[in-house]
């Protein structure tokens, strides 16, 4: 039996140890799943702080239960550590480290680097490595096949290169690590099988396609495509402003059509690790070649102005009350990007915040989920509690993100003035009430009076 036929029955036995290097909301819910299949699983992370919580069966991801892994980690069936030399003795290690970007906004692929290293520095021979951290096309080729096989090892005979994109959805109830479609793109064939044989064992469709550039492209179109949707109905927004039309109304309306047309919803801004950063680790592969991607750049540009968009909108919904930013109590409500969830990675609520602020307003945030978050200036600021009798007392409360744990009812009653960016007040038609995208809130039998 050759190694490439040993390490697939080894995957096909679950007799392989896996190990997740980066714990965090793909790599954690990833490790659960090989664990909860029957794999030894060792979690790696440089934070010790996160692998003493997971070695306790805490877990800081609200779509993992702490029961759940204090269940797996009982068992001994996953164990986390910061020491890099358990990666000997994994047969398969799956990068899912974070991908940020430089203060100039370029990839910052310094993890994935740091990652490999670690993995140079103590693979054994028949290790599968799958990179599913989000990068740009050739990244598997240029930052893991060509300097494993520096070192002397040979492709396809002592390790096997694949790139998988994560699809982590925070907050998805409905689909989650084991039920969404898994696209797998090998360095090879034969790293190919190797691959398909790993995620098979806990994802239930695998896509295999022709090659890992195919796969990191892939990632790349899916957010780059969302980018650019939701930047063009924000404009609309914006005209629709201009115009005195409801965008919310003709959104709806366009809808009714059957073919040909996909929703997308205007907001305050984009969030979330992937679609404000994809779209640049793109464009700045396209410049790579001398291509400029006009489409992607001007969507970042107006996704990017829309919390500035939230701040003129406070200043002209306080000065129809005849009154000025500056000096104002301003409430944000939900500072997560978006419902139902904790995370505040690149949150337009931040922004929102963090310019208020600049512009001369006093500003409180409440999100029972998203509880603190540290300033920009190194300064933690925590959430106010949910009381809606406190609400009376600010000039004006700015909806940003409606977990369902706000009581809309209750918001409105007790609030002199609201700013709505998503929406969700529209069934109540009041003058108390401004929403993004223009045109008077339609009067239906729904509709609440006030």
């Amino acid at each position: 039996m050759n190694n490439f036929e040993k390490i697939k029955n080894r995957l096909n036995k679950k007799e392989a140890v896996i190990a997740v290097m980066g714990l965090g909301y793909v790599g954690l819910p990833l490790a659960i799943s090989f664990a909860e299949a029957g794999f030894q699983v060792i979690g790696f992370d440089p934070s010790e702080p996160k692998v003493m919580l997971v070695n306790q069966g805490k877990s800081d991801i609200m779509d993992i239960t702490s029961e759940r892994l204090a269940k797996l980690v009982g068992n001994k069936q996953l164990i986390a550590t910061t020491d890099s030399e358990n990666l000997a003795k994994a047969d398969a290690i799956i990068i899912c480290v974070p991908t940020p970007l430089t203060k100039s906004y370029e990839p910052d692929i310094s993890y994935i680097v740091s990652a490999v290293d670690m993995i140079r520095e103590n693979m054994t021979p028949n290790t599968a490595v799958v990179l599913e951290s989000t990068t740009y096309p050739g990244t598997s080729k240029e930052l893991l096949y060509l300097p494993i096989e520096k070192d002397g090892w040979k492709l396809d005979e002592d390790f096997y290169v694949c790139y998988s994109p994560e699809r982590v959805d925070p907050g998805n109830k409905t689909y989650q690590t084991e039920n969404t479609p898994k696209v797998l793109g090998g360095m090879t064939p034969i790293s190919m099988q190797v691959g398909t044989a790993l995620y098979e064992q806990v994802i239930n469709h695998v896509v295999p396609v022709a090659s890992t550039e195919v796969a990191e492209m892939s990632k790349l179109l899916e957010n780059t495509f969302r980018s650019i949707n939701i930047a063009f109905i924000n404009e609309m927004s914006l005209l629709c402003e201009k115009l005195d039309i409801d965008v919310w109304e003709t959104i709806e309306a366009s809808s009714t059509k059957p073919f040909g047309f996909m929703r997308f919803n205007p907001g305050p801004g984009i969030g979330g690790h992937c679609i404000p950063l994809d779209p640049i680790y793109l464009s700045w592969k396209a410049k790579e070649v001398n291509f400029f991607s006009r489409f992607i750049e001007l969507a970042q540009e107006t996704n990017h102005q829309m919390p500035e968009h939230v701040v003129h909108k406070a200043m002209k919904t306080l000065n129809s009350k005849q009154k000025a930013l500056s000096g104002s109590r301003v409430l944000l409500l939900g500072m997560a990007y978006k419902e139902n969830i904790d995370d505040l990675r690149e949150s337009p609520s931040i922004s929102v915040y963090e310019n208020l602020i600049k512009s001369g307003a006093s500003v409180d945030f409440c999100d029972p989920l998203a509880t603190k978050y540290r300033d920009y200036n190194g300064v933690t600021q925590e959430t106010i509690p949910l009381d809606y009798n406190r609400f009376a007392t600010y000039d004006l409360v700015i909806m940003m993100t409606c977990h369902d744990i706000f009581d809309k009812e209750q918001i409105f009653a007790n609030s002199a003035l609201i700013l709505d960016t998503k929406n969700v007040m529209s069934s109540f038609a009041s003058n108390k009430v401004t929403r993004f995208g223009g045109g008077p809130v339609v009067h239906t039998e729904k509709t609440i009076m006030a």
